[in-house]
């Protein structure tokens, strides 16, 4: 079997469920036709075997063990064992083509959520999104998984009738009808299945879009006394669910046990009919061993055909949640990439601010507003498609978005001031691009000041993390976060607000050796703290939608403010100062409560996160 996941999933029509399930049969055509072949050929030995147990009844009953009963019985030995090596790789196609069938639509589904950016959060609610990666891929899969058994029980019906008919007649007809009857009885029961089925999964979904909500907000609910309220929110929607799955229970237990006793009540019949004709002589015995044989084992392909129904049933509204998900149309600044990448060491050029980040040099970005420096940072690592349609960003006069973003990954990360950290061994989870050697993360974790990580995670880099890193405060999650950046080592990158949660001292080596490490490398920090402005090559100031001045911290701090000679630079540097000075006032007057575990830091940003 060829690696999964595939390079590229391929595009699929979205035109409706069938169409996706139908493209995904044609994507595993090989696959799928060997366990098709493989089912076919067992269950048509199966119908089979039946048969030849009358031949040797009659054949031991009329001349004994002779010759011709050794070889109908070691034909039918022959065939079981073929029969069994077929099966086991009849199993393996089966479990390869859910595999496929399972894995593509996830792929399909995580590529249209990285390439839509905010675009799917605006459309579909979390839980939709998560649930079609948890449930729906995998019923889909399980289409595939057991077309095999469907059709290779449509041949064992074929198969028996024909086979029954050359005997009786009489029987032949009762099992040729006497199945589709028991079969249509069955499907009655389906329909309403589906429809409370197709309830319970939205209920699930809600439910799923709720959790996420109270707990990405549980810090604020906290604070405000709601946690009760969505409590008993969460608390009334899981009592739905339950109760659709209740009604769900209830019609599959009606339909699992008419499977077992219309199938029993129809081998009975049979049996009884059999016995008949074969004390009035129209039937061998060896004949009448064969319909109790057909009889008992065509209960199973009835019971496969009904299974497979209510699973053609989910994979269609499973199928349809998925489309609803692939339909999310990207950003409408996303376009296909049509560019050659510009060759290393590029001008990152912000065309509706004027931010300029020339090759090699370390770059601060100071705004009177948080916000707007915020969002310079996103739209130079292209996180804002729709801002790229109207304020367009170039790479060596390319624009990002004629670009492909896996090329901009690899050039630029951005490390905002979102808190995600994840789960998992702390090397494992610096090193996101697993090429750092051990002395490669010692140095990371260094220029961020992070050793007292190392001292408070049992085992140090090899050792585990909680879910978020919870047990790390603030700031030790804003310096692990920090430290994943810089072991990303990319050509272009952005920080914001790198040192927003660490006390002065803190901050003031995490500045210095962070300016040492990036030197020679484009490098941009959105910040206003002095420690870090004091070591940077260059500030940029930020007002109104523009840079209007620039310079050394230094020369920002001693330039006159009577100084207009280039263009009101100096009315300028003084609203810098200005800002500067808020910035310093505030790191002086607020205690730092970093080393507090599960605290935010000081100007809300508890951790970077790293988007790359």
């Amino acid at each position: 079997m060829r690696s999964l996941p595939r390079p590229d999933p391929g595009t699929p029509p979205l035109t409706g469920p069938w169409a996706l399930l139908g493209w995904l049969a044609r994507r595993q055509a090989w696959p799928l036709a060997v366990a098709l072949t493989c089912g076919v050929v067992t269950f048509a030995i199966q119908a089979f075997q039946p048969y030849l147990v009358g031949r040797v009844v009659d054949s031991a009953t009329s001349g004994g063990l002779d010759t011709t009963t050794w070889r109908w019985a070691l034909l039918l030995l022959g065939l079981g064992v073929a029969m069994a090596g077929i099966s086991v790789l009849g199993h393996r196609f089966d479990v390869r083509n859910w595999m496929e069938g399972a894995f593509r639509s996830s792929q399909l589904v995580s590529r249209t959520v990285s390439r839509s950016g905010r675009a799917i959060s605006a459309e579909l609610p979390t839980g939709e999104v998560v649930a079609s990666i948890a449930n729906d891929v995998h019923r889909m899969g399980d289409l595939f998984a057991m077309s095999a058994q469907f059709l290779g029980s449509l041949v064992a019906y074929g198969v028996t009738t024909a086979l029954m008919l050359q005997a009786s007649v009489q029987l032949g007809i009762v099992v040729a009808a006497g199945l589709p009857a028991v079969a249509i009885v069955l499907a009655f029961l389906v329909k309403p299945l589906s429809k409370r089925q197709a309830a319970q999964r939205e209920a699930a979904g809600r439910l799923t879009t709720l959790g996420a909500d109270t707990v990405s907000g549980l810090r604020i609910l906290r604070g405000i006394g709601g946690e009760s309220v969505f409590s008993a929110r969460y608390r009334a929607q899981s009592q739905k669910v339950r109760a659709a799955g209740v009604r769900v229970a209830g019609t599959q237990s009606w339909l699992d046990a008419l499977q077992v006793v219309l199938p029993g009540l129809f081998t009975v019949v049979v049996v009884y009919l059999g016995a008949l004709s074969a004390v009035r002589g129209e039937i061998t015995a060896g004949q009448l061993v064969s319909f109790f044989g057909f009889a008992a084992f065509l209960s199973w392909p009835v019971q496969l055909a009904i299974q497979f129904l209510k699973v053609a049933t989910n994979a269609h509204v499973s199928a349809g949640k998925v489309v609803k998900v692939l339909r999310v149309v990207p950003a409408t600044g996303a376009v296909p990439p049509t560019a050659e990448p510009p060759a290393p060491g590029a001008v990152l050029h912000d065309e509706a601010t004027g931010v300029t980040l020339a090759p090699g040099r370390v770059v601060a970005l100071v705004a009177a507003d948080p916000d707007e420096s915020a969002a310079v940072a996103l739209r130079l690592g292209r996180f804002d498609d729709d801002a790229e349609a109207t304020t367009p960003v170039t790479l060596g006069g390319v624009r990002l978005s004629s670009l492909p973003k896996e090329h901009l990954r690899r050039r630029i990360v951005v490390a905002d001031a979102t808190p995600t950290i994840f789960s998992g061994r702390l090397d494992v989870e610096l090193d996101t691009r697993s090429r750092a050697a051990l002395p490669d993360l010692e140095r990371a974790m260094h220029v961020a000041d992070a050793h007292d990580v190392l001292e408070s995670v049992p085992d140090g880099l090899t050792g585990e993390l909680p879910e978020k890193a919870r047990s790390l405060s603030g700031g030790q999650r804003q310096r692990v976060a920090l430290a994943r950046a810089l072991l990303t080592d990319p050509e272009i990158l952005v920080l914001v607000e790198p040192t927003s949660a660490v006390d002065a001292h803190t901050e003031a080596r995490i500045a210095a050796r962070l300016a040492d490490e990036r030197r020679g490398r484009t490098t941009l920090i959105v910040t206003a703290s002095p420690l870090v402005l004091d070591h940077v090559d260059e500030v940029l100031f930020l007002e109104g939608g523009r840079v209007v001045t620039s310079g050394t911290h230094r020369d920002l701090l001693a330039r006159p403010s009577d100084d207009d000679a280039d263009g009101g630079s100096g009315a300028a540097a003084a609203r810098y100062r200005r800002v500067v000075g808020r910035a310093l006032d505030e790191d002086r007057s607020e205690p730092d409560r970093s080393d507090q575990p599960g605290e935010p830091d000081r100007h809300d940003n508890p951790a970077v996160e790293v988007r790359s």
